[in-house]
């Protein structure tokens, strides 16, 4: 596979995945094309290795697993992680809003959400709908409007002249997306029912019970720059780290165990029943050693063997505010992937597992480069940290470099996604890390 194939396959999977749910569904639509079985986690695991298999919690965190029939406590997991989810506004339960004559929704920020790019922008809505179908089953499906049918309009310069010079956002006020104007009253939830009906024609009448939906720019993924050398996309971060595991795992050599886990809420701390704070990954790694009849020791020795790489995209030098970067710690775009190092322990790395990277790196000729945030900055934190603290694994923290993050248009080199891609196939394919 070449960059080209690569960075169109990403772009595809970006615009098709304007949710967690959505991106889950199409990492098992990737995973099952490569020949892997989905498991239920309510059956009985009888596995006989090798195996290829995948299991979903939520519908919006995903674990894959690849077993080479190898005792997993001599070998231990080579695991990659990344999160589903990036901050969006979510829609409120309750949320219709009549002023005026339009029709608004009322919206929860959900992560640490850029808000001025969310203006003006051509909005649709996707999630999750719980319903009862017309055999009264009740039941849940992934729905997208596809189309653009909201705007948050912004005010006219005229009726706020301050606002080049200070603007302050309410989220309770400032961020209601417009969706029509009004003729008749209109609830959000015939609209949904409406919008199941298109997408799933075979389900009769249904009767919505609950949703989890959110807004998303509808501008498709795309190759940008004077030689294209940019990819601009809404949530790269983390879709892109979560792609680029996808197909680093599908296209191993399958001689050692290799697992990819993405987990959704990692945007507002992962302490959930699917995110990495919760029990997701303990549960699946334990009913994997339970398979090779592992007993505690066998266990606790199959981590001390492991490894985690926790994907999740740095900060680039942005080059009109290059001095908010320690000046020997700024990653570029285009050079391969960035190691980020935290003496506070907000990322995972450590030198051990960063010279296992910098190793794997520089076999397969993959440039790669180090972030450290300014030391009178704090910077963020990934699934990695939360990873290690709750598994006991040996862990590294590495992503893409990006600008705009949490923005609802981001920006990575395009080179970078398949440099990554070529590290961690590395990674799963070595055959010694230590």
């Amino acid at each position: 596979m070449q960059t080209t194939e690569f960075n169109q396959n990403l772009l595809h999977f970006l615009d098709h995945s304007p949710t967690p749910f959505h991106a889950t569904d199409n990492l098992a639509a990737i995973l099952r094309a490569a020949g892997y079985q989905q498991h239920n986690e309510i059956d009985v695991w009888n596995i006989s290795e090798p195996i290829k298999a995948y299991v979903i919690r939520n519908g919006s965190s995903l674990i894959a697993f690849s077993l080479n029939g190898e005792p997993v406590a001599d070998s231990g997991f080579r695991m990659v992680g990344a999160h589903t989810d990036s901050p969006c506004l979510k829609v409120k339960p309750q949320p219709e809003i009549n002023k005026n004559g339009y029709l608004q929704l009322g919206v929860e920020v959900y992560g640490g959400v850029l808000l001025n790019p969310w203006f003006d922008r051509d909005l649709s809505l996707a999630g999750r709908a719980t319903f009862r179908d017309g055999s009264e089953k009740i039941q849940s499906q992934n729905i997208d409007f596809r189309m653009p049918i909201a705007v948050i309009p912004s005010l006219a310069i005229h009726l706020d002249r301050e606002v080049n010079k200070k603007r302050c956002i309410n989220a309770q006020k400032d961020l209601l997306p417009v969706l029509c104007q009004l003729d008749n009253e209109i609830t959000l939830a015939e609209l949904v029912e409406k919008q199941i009906g298109k997408q799933y024609s075979d389900l009769g009448k249904v009767k919505l019970l609950d949703f989890e939906l959110s807004f998303y720019d509808t501008q498709n993924a795309a190759l940008i720059g004077l030689n294209q050398e940019f990819i601009a996309s809404a949530r790269l971060d983390n879709l892109l780290s979560c792609f680029t595991g996808a197909m680093s795992l599908i296209n191993t050599d399958a001689s050692r165990n290799c697992i990819l886990v993405c987990n959704d809420h990692e945007e507002v701390g992962s302490t959930s029943a699917c995110g990495a704070d919760g029990p997701f990954l303990h549960s699946v790694l334990r009913r994997l050693c339970d398979q090779t009849n592992n007993d505690e020791e066998n266990f606790a020795r199959t981590i001390q063997k492991s490894m985690l790489i926790s994907t999740d995209n740095a900060h680039a030098v942005h080059p009109n505010f290059a001095d908010k970067h320690d000046q020997n710690h700024g990653p570029i775009l285009n050079k391969g992937p960035v190691i980020k190092v935290n003496a506070n322990q907000r990322y995972a790395t450590n030198s051990e597992t960063a010279a296992v990277f910098r190793s794997i790196c520089e076999q397969a000729d993959i440039p790669y480069q180090s972030f450290v945030s300014r030391s009178d900055m704090a910077c963020g934190s990934t699934i990695g940290p939360i990873t290690a603290s709750a598994v006991g694994v040996q862990t590294i923290d590495v992503g893409v470099a990006q600008f705009a993050m949490h923005s609802i248009r981001e920006l990575a080199g395009a080179s970078d996604a398949f440099y990554l891609f070529g590290a961690l196939k590395e990674f799963y394919d070595a055959r010694e890390l230590f």
